[in-house]
């Protein structure tokens, strides 16, 4: 997938340009669908369909105190909009003066900025523009002026409920990720680098990778059982979050440690995408690193069993 960074450098895409506009935080089966009607529209008409999104997500620039965490980190996103064969994804920086853009201005500038603006495609609540006062029917009344295509998805429901990033992150919240798999259409995931650590994991016969999330989103604290995807590798582990009471009784700040069943290279500084499977088990304090080492033992061993279970794909 091409990524540009500028309205101006659109022109040299293609004579046809179909562009799905959203936030995508997660990209979820909603946002999906967006992204997939604007494919739809470039291949019935021989343009180029184009993503574009924001970095960083709006609401990091204009309330960051009310900014919610991250279902996926700019990479992630981008990563999983290319997963969709999206060619090109417009990667918008998103700043204070780029938030006062009027609405209609936005939309002018992106119909400049191409040859042929053919269509847009935005969720059925997308809001944008100063003030957040551009809306869908702001976006209609620009296509009919324009010629342009406006296709607006309705909402996207899973078990009857509306998909939305925020029910997802409720959902991870309270650890109920086969809601959350069903609302992003695969199992939910963090992307992260790995960052050097103490080694205690090594000292115990188990050798963890120290994970930095990057801020995105964690399920509550305990012990997982997941797939590791690095590279064009699939792997299997197990994943403790937590504050690892065992090993610093004192310590209060959260990590994500990875432990990679029958497997020995170096993982540092590496990017490695996280699915959960399954919760294990709680995170809990051990007499001692003996029993820590035989409980991880038996983590393992029922992390296999689940992981074996499943389909190979």
């Amino acid at each position: 997938m091409k990524v540009v960074h500028t309205f101006a450098e659109l022109s040299g895409v293609a004579d046809k340009v179909c562009i799905a506009i959203g936030v995508f935080d997660g990209v979820h089966l909603g946002h999906q669908a967006v992204i997939r009607a604007a494919m739809e529209d470039a291949k019935a008409c021989g343009g180029t369909a184009v993503a574009l999104t924001f970095d960083p997500h709006p609401m990091r620039v204009l309330a960051p105190d009310k900014a919610p965490p991250l279902l996926t980190s700019t990479e992630h996103k981008l990563a999983l909009i290319e997963t969709l064969e999206m060619p090109v994804c417009l990667l918008v920086p998103f700043t204070m003066e780029f938030a006062q853009t009027e609405p209609e201005a936005f939309l002018d500038q992106l119909q400049k900025a191409t040859k042929k603006l053919q269509t847009i495609c935005v969720g059925h609540a997308f809001r944008f523009g100063h003030n957040r006062k551009g809306d869908v029917q702001t976006i209609l009344e620009f296509g009919k002026q324009r010629g342009v295509r406006v296709d607006v998805i309705p909402p996207v429901t899973a078990n009857g409920e509306t998909i939305s990033s925020t029910t997802i992150r409720k959902a991870i919240a309270v650890g109920d990720l086969a809601k959350a798999e069903r609302m992003l259409g695969r199992p939910f995931s963090v992307l992260g680098t790995v960052e050097a650590g103490d080694r205690v994991g090594r000292k115990l016969g188990y050798p963890t990778a120290n994970l930095n999330p990057h801020n995105e989103f964690l399920p509550p604290n305990g012990v997982y059982a997941v797939r590791a995807l690095y590279g064009r590798q699939r792997l299997s582990g197990i994943v403790n979050i937590g504050v690892r009471p065992t090993i610093a009784a004192n310590a209060i700040d959260r990590r994500l440690e990875l432990h990679v069943l029958d497997f020995s290279d170096d993982l540092y500084g590496k990017a490695i995408e996280v699915l959960f499977v399954q919760k294990l088990r709680d995170e809990q304090k051990f007499d001692s690193p003996e029993t820590l080492k035989a409980q991880i033992s038996r983590d393992a061993n029922e992390a296999r069993r689940i992981l074996t279970a499943l389909p190979s794909t």
